[in-house]
């Protein structure tokens, strides 16, 4: 899954930089948006992996 995050920003760079070159100013933002939403995911994917780490302990100690 944290690939799809990468492939987005992937994506997204090739957009931006058609844009760029093309003078199309929206397919320029609509890839710098698809990097963000990569980044973000990526990001989310992260802090998941952590919460369901920490978690882990606990369930042991409860179970």
């Amino acid at each position: 899954m944290a690939c799809r995050g990468g492939m987005h920003q992937v994506r997204g760079k090739a957009r931006e930089t058609t844009g760029k070159v093309t003078g199309h100013r929206a397919q320029e933002a609509e890839g710098r948006a698809d990097q963000a939403s990569g980044e973000a995911g990526e990001s989310l994917r992260e802090v998941h992996d952590r919460a369901r780490g920490a978690a882990e302990p606990l369930k042991r100690r409860h179970n």
